[in-house]
């Protein structure tokens, strides 16, 4: 046995992947899939009759659940492609930094604070607006592949 010491680089993530596989045919409006490598949500899904080929194919219109833009994809209905991992969290709002992050409160008590303001400018100013007025402000955080972003913000009633 030798005694050199084995340095493992640490990874923060048990190494879960962050899509799974769903055959194209299953997927449905309002569900989630991987176009061009960036999570949406599926508004519009056509299935076109099977070819010479023998394959149907599903036509997508997805939009990106961070961005906003409107990606599209066919793929034979037969076929897997990639759906995300979509998560939800709500989280208490703490306070807003002058550099546009905000810091959060987790339900275990910690602080999050590697959060920026939404670029949406209607949610912006909500959050703004209600943070000035003193309001306990709870903020919907989605998460997928790596990223995360506001999405949603709840109104809890005025601070005690």
């Amino acid at each position: 046995m030798s005694d050199e010491e084995h340095h493992f680089e640490s990874k923060a993530d048990a190494g879960a992947s962050k899509t799974y596989p769903q055959q194209a045919g299953t997927i449905r409006k309002n569900g989630y899939i991987v176009i061009k490598n960036r999570p949406c949500k599926v508004v519009e899904v056509s299935t076109s009759k099977t070819g010479k080929h023998g394959h149907a194919k599903c036509h997508f219109v997805g939009i990106d659940i961070f961005n906003g833009k409107k990606l599209e994809d066919i793929v034979p209905s037969s076929h897997n492609c990639d759906a995300p991992h979509v998560n939800r969290t709500d989280y208490q709002l703490i306070d807003i930094s002058e550099d546009g992050f905000v810091s959060l409160l987790t339900e275990n008590g910690n602080t999050k604070d590697d959060l920026r303001l939404p670029t949406d400018e209607n949610l912006l100013t909500q959050i703004k607006d209600g943070f000035a007025e003193g309001k306990d402000l709870v903020v919907s955080v989605m998460s997928s592949m790596g990223e995360e972003q506001i999405c949603a913000l709840k109104d809890i009633g005025p601070k005690q």
